[in-house]
């Protein structure tokens, strides 16, 4: 026991004339904070980019079209290029320059032309500003030391997530319920739910089905964005 004691102390007298501190050595390093965690900012900057995407494709007047080429051949009686989006509707003009107005003007809701329009604008500009908070409370996480605060923030805005993933969906499913409409009818020809006609479908609505499939992912990266994962451990909860 006193010769085990011995080659202790002289290891560490050799060491601290090699001029290394033990203590720095891997086995003795302390579970230290790290600034940033790259699944973390992954998550960030895809969360910003999808608020952005969402943003602009649920204002895009470009989720129903219909062009000269197809109306050509229509049987409507109105055949001019117009499109339709979830607040506003494009047409061309005589003059052939294509104009842009919202549904009976800024701050008229009710005269979105049906019903469906009305509820899809709703659940989609709601999961839209869902997913804009939840993407603020991740970037805050950043700027968070790693812990349990940090660790609730990102479940947190994890589960907000998902709910905007379930509320912008539903909003795009319910959208076509509106192609019935006596307005669409008029420059669409025969259009029903899910029908549309001699129209089509257009970027914007192509545009919110990407940006609301790739929000799926985002709760994924959230599990994992803490920036201390030192073991495999569940989702942890807000409680």
């Amino acid at each position: 026991m006193h010769s085990l004691l011995e080659r202790e102390k002289k290891a560490e007298e050799a060491g601290l004339g090699l001029g290394i501190d033990l203590s720095l050595s891997p086995g003795f390093l302390p579970h230290a904070a790290r600034m940033f965690s790259c699944v973390g900012c992954f998550w960030v900057l895809l969360s910003s980019a999808l608020v952005a995407v969402c943003s602009f494709s649920f204002i895009s007047p470009a989720w129903i079209v219909k062009d000269q080429l197809r109306s050509g051949h229509s049987h409507s009686h109105n055949k001019d290029s117009v499109s339709f989006g979830l607040l506003w509707h494009c047409s061309e003009s005589l003059d052939h320059m294509y104009r842009c107005y919202t549904f009976g003007g800024l701050g008229k809701f009710a005269e979105i032309p049906s019903s469906s329009w009305q509820t899809s604008a709703v659940l989609c500009s709601g999961g839209c500003a869902l997913l804009a908070v939840s993407s603020l409370l991740a970037i805050i996480t950043i700027f968070l030391p790693s812990g349990g605060c940090e660790r609730r923030i990102c479940t947190l805005a994890g589960y907000m997530q998902m709910a905007a993933v379930f509320i912008m969906g539903s909003g795009l499913l319910v959208y076509p319920f509106g192609l019935n409409s006596t307005l669409v009818r008029s420059f669409c020809g025969d259009s029903d739910i899910y029908y549309a006609g001699e129209c089509q479908i257009g970027w914007g609505y192509m545009l919110a089905i990407v940006g609301v499939m790739l929000t799926l992912f985002l709760p994924f990266f959230a599990k994992y964005a803490p920036k201390e994962q030192l073991s495999p451990t569940p989702l942890p909860t807000l409680l």
